[in-house]
This record gives C-alpha cells, sequence and structure tokens, in this order.
C-alpha cells in the first residue's frame, strides 16, 4: 500500500466519520459515551496531566501533533495528528474520541467493519475511563469557542441518537 492508498482511505474515513453514516452504527456499541455535563477545573487540570504523560509524546506538548501529519510514512501510517484547532480532533463526536483513545485506532475502526493500520495504541488497560475523559475535557477546553461549539453540537446529535 503506498502514501496514496493510504491518504485515500483516511480521507474516505473522514468522509465517514463528518457524514455520519457509518458513524451511527460505531456510535451505537460505544460503551463509553458520557453524558452531557460540564468538567470541572480539576478533571480538566487531571486531563492535562495526563495528557503529558501519555498522549505528549507522539500528539506534541502543545497539542500540535506530528509534522507532515496528513502523510503517510513510509510504513504506511499517518502520524500523529495534532489535538488543536488546526486539527480534526474537534471534528468528531466524544464517542469516538472516547473509544478511539480506549480501543486504539485500528480497534475503534475495526468495529465499524473498516481495516485501516493506525499508529494509536489503545489506553484502555493504563488509563480509566473517567481518566480518559478527563484527557478529553483538557484537549477540548484548548479549543476557540467556534471548535468547541461544533464538536458540543456533534456529540449532543451522537447521544440524542442513542438515547442518551
Amino acid at each position: 500500500m503506498d502514501a496514496s492508498d493510504v491518504m485515500r482511505r483516511y480521507l474516505m474515513l473522514s468522509v465517514i466519520f463528518l457524514g455520519g453514516g457509518g458513524a451511527a452504527a460505531w456510535l451505537m456499541s460505544t460503551a463509553g459515551v458520557q453524558t452531557e455535563s460540564t468538567p470541572e477545573a480539576a478533571d480538566i487540570a487531571q486531563g492535562e496531566d495526563l495528557y503529558r504523560e501519555y498522549c505528549a509524546a507522539c500528539h506534541g506538548a502543545d497539542l500540535e501533533g506530528q509534522p507532515d501529519w496528513r502523510s503517510a510514512g513510509p510504513d504506511g501510517v499517518l502520524p500523529a495528528p495534532p489535538h488543536d484547532e488546526t486539527g480534526h480532533t474537534w471534528h468528531h463526536p466524544d464517542g469516538v474520541l472516547f473509544d478511539y483513545t480506549k480501543l486504539g485506532g485500528k480497534a475503534a475502526l475495526a468495529l465499524q467493519g473498516v481495516e485501516f493500520e493506525s499508529g494509536m495504541p489503545g489506553f484502555g488497560d493504563q488509563l480509566s475511563d473517567a481518566e480518559i475523559w478527563n484527557i478529553i475535557a483538557y484537549i477540548q477546553s484548548t479549543w476557540p469557542e467556534r471548535q468547541r461549539a461544533i464538536q458540543a453540537e456533534r456529540s449532543a446529535d451522537q447521544r440524542q441518537q442513542e438515547g442518551n
């Protein structure tokens, strides 16, 4: 598989996620969906500490991601994307972010029947669900209001589809 094939798959996955078509089935199986709540300052602070410990090595201390994150490496794997407003993290509802973090990219996508080599490991054996939510809350707290509002709406739509 060459870089153009990987990029085509990446773009296809983005369309699936953004379009919501394939995401609905995946989101229905999300066990860790959090109900709407406002994270406490202590949760965000813990999330920042955990982000620095578990995520910053790949996604950057300032959430900037790896250079050329849109282009697959020689192994066909895309580098870690930024989690700031320049990346696509805010395009995805909370449940998707939770599953991707807990299960890892490959396993989370496999739930949809999508075979895709991802460099994102799962952290479900190292982090509790609450810790994963706190990392997500920290990342979200760094986004400008526009990105937070769009992402919150997508998360609300996800919860409504699931009846939560």
